[in-house]
């Protein structure tokens, strides 16, 4: 028993003898928009990149104003003629839990008298539509800003048009919390986002950041509105310069200085309501911050009071001191509830002595779109670009999400297999295109119809749409496609409308599309004048196989090789002719002469031969 303690403590003084390191500083990209250089913003110093990572827009000066914050003089804005859906794209983030954030404003030029009204959207869910008036209120409306978990190494933050003025960016940040951050229950995790609607830090006179407040960097850097009354003008504001226990701790990293201002009712007032306009059937998660910062009241309960929202009572009896464990220490509420109505109130109802409020957040719960397929998104952006779709388009973030932005001429379905979005349709007919169709259109494999009629694609059909068994309407017709149709075609055994006709087609038509004819398909090959194979069309040359093809080609080859070798053995033999009558022409007194010569030999040995003969002949009669 004693050696087990002693080793328990020798343990115990390992650990502590053992070196500590320093938690790594939280990931932070901040962008000034349209800033063509690196920005440096006061009284922090805080750096702000220049410019980066958008899809298009145009870079203009900034208005200035006493509310935007921080004071940037550059924005970027996207008029509509860039597409109705403009995004910044940031790749290398690292996977984790995130502040994401985007101010906004007008641009500094008497043309712009409008002011913009567009959506907010964050990895393809919209968090935020901007309200009219947001740019002579505050800045509770002119950011958004929420938490959400990045995990694919990049966050898109888009901006769709809704046809009032042109989405103006002023500034966007990037900055990673706590993996467990506002963790409010079993809701909370990878599909849900928390949009701020309101952070208020009571009683304080300036809006400041945690960074200005000097809160730790894995708080987020979050922004805080000052609140000197609820409306009743008797509300009492409280300060102390004492520290405040059990602030600045993990997963949240309060700031100490929000808890060193509050407000507090009176005998005048003698209950706090905090009321606010919100969007109907939504849920929010409150988060209610407490220290007993008042030094009239020294003890337990000196100070009781109960909590409701929209009227309910959410907490009963607060006791500051009494839950907190002390005088001066932070002490942090949170409920989550539906809202059915239009307001949210959140009544501060004293029992006994007064109510008191250090801070209110105020964050709505957001389930998280499902986003399309990977393959579908990258065979989509590879057709903008072999198409040549004009910026009018678009055609950046998600093409699915947010729900109420999707790409136009893109139809989508929501896959239940798989829980992501997917492409069913292409409706891209008579948008003055003229580039050409991409193998990778064959990873849309759940296109149930293509339209790209009316336009001057030109090129060959890709076979590979082939391979896109659910296809059922297939319409090219009024390009300058060019070659053969694809065999495959007749693989797409649901295909029931095919429209080729009027093109620069060639070859015959695939037997098993000319067959499904008598199966009430309605095919058109009409205006193609190299085409032939079925009624309506000219009368093909015979059907030879592929293997005849082939045999045909490869004979042709060797005949064309035999002839090459007879003509090369023709012109050397031809050569050698030529050569030998020049050699006879230069030899020839010499050959005349050898010529004489053996014929005279020759004429000598006939008269001996002649005289011998006669001799002969003649001898019997001689002797007789």
């Amino acid at each position: 028993m004693v050696l087990r303690r002693f080793l328990l403590l020798l343990f115990i003084f390992f650990l502590a003898l053992r070196p500590s390191y320093p938690k790594p500083a939280p990931y932070a990209m901040r962008i000034s928009c349209g800033a063509r250089n690196d920005v440096h913003t006061p009284p922090t110093n805080t750096l702000w990149y220049k410019d980066f990572g958008y899809t298009g827009g145009i870079p203009a000066n900034a208005t200035q104003t006493s509310f935007i914050t921080p004071q940037l003089n550059t924005l970027r804005y996207f008029p509509l003629s860039d597409g109705p859906e403009n995004c910044y794209n940031i790749n290398g983030v690292p996977s984790g839990h995130y502040s994401v954030r985007m101010f906004s404003a007008l641009v500094n030029d008497t043309n712009f008298d409008n002011e913009p009204l567009f959506d907010v959207s964050v990895e393809g869910t919209q968090i935020y539509s901007l309200q009219s008036g947001w740019s002579n209120h505050d800045d509770e409306q002119a950011f958004v800003e929420a938490l959400v978990f990045l995990t694919n190494g990049s966050v898109s933050l888009c901006f769709h048009s809704t046809g009032h003025g042109d989405p103006a960016v002023l500034s966007i940040e990037i900055l990673q919390v706590d993996d467990r951050a506002y963790y409010f229950g079993p809701q909370w995790g990878q599909g849900t986002i928390l949009r701020t609607d309101r952070r208020l830090s009571c009683g304080a006179v300036k809006r400041k950041f945690d960074e200005d407040y000097s809160g730790d960097h894995w708080g987020g850097d979050r922004f805080w509105n000052p609140i000197a009354t609820f409306g009743q003008g008797s509300d009492l504001i409280i300060s102390t310069g004492n520290s405040i226990k059990q602030a600045s701790i993990s997963p949240n990293f309060y700031p100490e200085a929000v808890y060193q201002t509050a407000l507090a009712s009176t005998d005048n007032q003698p209950y706090l309501a905090y009321t606010m306009d919100v969007d109907p059937n939504r849920n929010y998660s409150i988060w209610l911050h407490f220290a007993e910062i008042d030094p009239s009241v020294t003890s337990i309960g000196q100070r009781v009071f109960d909590i409701l929202i929209n009227g309910d009572i959410a907490f009963p009896d607060i006791d500051i001191v009494n839950m907190s464990g002390d005088l001066y220490r932070a002490l942090v509420l949170n409920k989550t509830v539906a809202v059915n109505g239009r307001t949210l109130t959140i009544t501060f109802h004293p029992t006994k002595g007064h109510a008191l409020i250090n801070a209110i957040e105020i964050l709505e719960v957001i389930t998280a779109e499902s986003k399309t397929l990977p393959d579908e998104v990258r065979a989509l952006q590879i057709l903008k670009s072999s198409l040549g779709l004009p910026p009018r388009f678009g055609w950046n973030g998600d093409p699915c999400v947010p729900q109420q932005h999707p790409w136009s001429g893109a139809n989508c379905q929501f896959d239940v297999t798989s829980g992501k979005w997917v492409i069913d349709g292409l409706g891209l007919d008579n948008q003055g295109l003229s580039g050409f169709l991409p193998n990778e259109t064959s990873l849309l494999h759940h296109l149930q119809s293509i339209n790209l009629s009316g336009n001057g694609i030109h090129g060959s059909i890709p076979s590979s749409l082939g391979t896109i068994t659910s296809l059922v309407i297939l319409d090219l017709s009024y390009n300058s496609f060019n070659g053969s149709i694809p065999e495959s075609l007749g693989q797409l055994t649901s295909l029931r409308t095919l429209n080729l006709n009027s093109n620069s087609l060639s070859g015959r038509v695939p037997a098993a599309l000319g067959g499904r004819l008598l199966h009430g398909a309605s095919f058109n090959f009409t205006d193609n004048a190299g085409l032939c194979g079925i009624p309506g069309l000219p009368t093909c040359g015979p059907h030879l196989s592929t293997g005849a093809k082939v045999g045909i080609v490869l004979g042709s080859c060797v005949s064309l090789l035999l002839i090459l070798t007879f003509l090369m053995c023709w012109w050397k033999r031809r050569q050698n002719i030529i050569r030998a009558q020049r050699i006879a022409a230069r030899d020839a007194p010499y050959a005349k002469a050898r010529t004489h010569f053996s014929r005279d030999v020759q004429m000598t040995r006939h008269h001996g031969h002649e005289h011998t003969r006669t001799a002969v002949e003649n001898g019997p009669s001689l002797l007789s």
